[in-house]
């Protein structure tokens, strides 16, 4: 099978698709960065058997136009900024406009299967359209490369990067104010922004560090070290950073919104989101528990890198089949 697989970004998890499907698959990367790429596209997509794309976004848009009208067949994952509308935090493709939400539904509309990251990101898909087909399909974590090792110490760390209100988005006043009421306890945001950060360092008590941008050798090195992962968001499409925290052992202390319920189960602790009390009990308690073991084994039984790649493989042989 010939494979066009058109991305913008190239994210880590969309760069991990690509090395997959390149394992089993003849794949053209077809890298977009605007309109004027859809003349260069032609012909590859029409060399291909199917496109693959991450995102219901502009270069998917033009990725299942090319397909339908070279009869080709299309796949697209949702990773749920795509589908969101949440005017309160400003988040979400469906706040940003006319044009931008013409792109998602037309790619949703006509893909011949659309592919959302979590059960909760799929009743955002049927909110928006009708696919041709819709099938569920988890984001996949490396359980070799993720896992636990050393000794876990009385951390308690949380990832907050991306773009707009993450503050807001990833609940770090919670964090932060409950840090506050455990100032024995050590607290690490990783990931943000410089002037996220800046606002963070002014509300911060002495046991919270912040991060901006680490390495993923650094992220791993985090993971490891930490006994508590906090997922305090408003809301999550899935949650890479809270499942590769899960696949190093850390117990997860988490808001029960968005498609965070999906990943964590019963392997860990649920508080309201914005309640820092709630949330420093929760990690008291967490801090004291053996749920890390509970947490690596849903991981790898539910979210393994090799269970993606695998289901993947079936879904596109199956759409070519049919």
């Amino acid at each position: 099978m010939n494979i066009a697989f058109v991305y913008y970004p190239r994210s880590s998890f969309v760069k991990q698709d690509c090395s997959s499907l390149s394992g089993h698959f003849l794949v053209e990367r077809l890298g977009y960065s605007g309109a004027g790429d859809i003349l260069k596209m032609m012909r590859p997509i029409w060399q291909s058997d199917l496109t693959f794309s991450w995102f219901a976004s502009g270069h998917s848009f033009a990725a299942v136009l090319l397909s339908k009208l070279l009869r080709k067949r299309s796949a697209v994952v949702v990773g749920g900024y795509d589908v969101a509308f949440e005017p309160d935090i400003s988040y979400g493709q469906y706040t940003l406009g006319r044009l931008k939400r013409v792109y998602s539904d037309f790619v949703l509309g006509n893909a011949d299967i659309v592919l959302p990251v979590s059960e909760f990101t799929k009743s955002e898909v049927l909110a928006r359209a009708k696919p041709k087909r819709v099938q569920v399909l988890y984001p996949g974590i490396d359980l070799d490369r993720f896992q636990p090792g050393g000794e876990k110490k009385d951390l308690v760390m949380t990832v907050a990067s991306g773009s707009g209100r993450i503050i807001k988005l990833k609940g770090l006043d919670a964090f932060i104010g409950a840090a506050a009421l455990l100032p024995e306890i050590r607290f690490l945001i990783v990931g943000l922004s410089d002037q996220d950060r800046g606002e963070l360092q002014s509300r911060s008590t002495e046991n919270v560090s912040l991060f901006g941008y680490v390495s993923r050798e650094e992220l791993l090195a985090f993971y490891q070290e930490a006994r508590v992962y906090c997922q305090l968001s408003y809301r999550e499409s899935f949650g890479m950073a809270l499942a590769e925290a899960m696949a190093c052992g850390c117990v997860p202390v988490v808001t029960e919104r968005g498609a965070i319920p999906e990943v964590v189960g019963d392997a860990g602790y649920y508080v309201p989101y914005g309640s820092a009390k709630a949330t420093a009990e929760a990690i008291e308690k967490a801090l004291c528990s053996k749920k890390g073991i509970g947490s690596r084994k849903r991981v790898e039984e539910r979210f393994s890198l090799r269970r993606r790649e695998e289901a993947l493989q079936s879904l596109l042989k199956s759409l070519m089949n049919s």
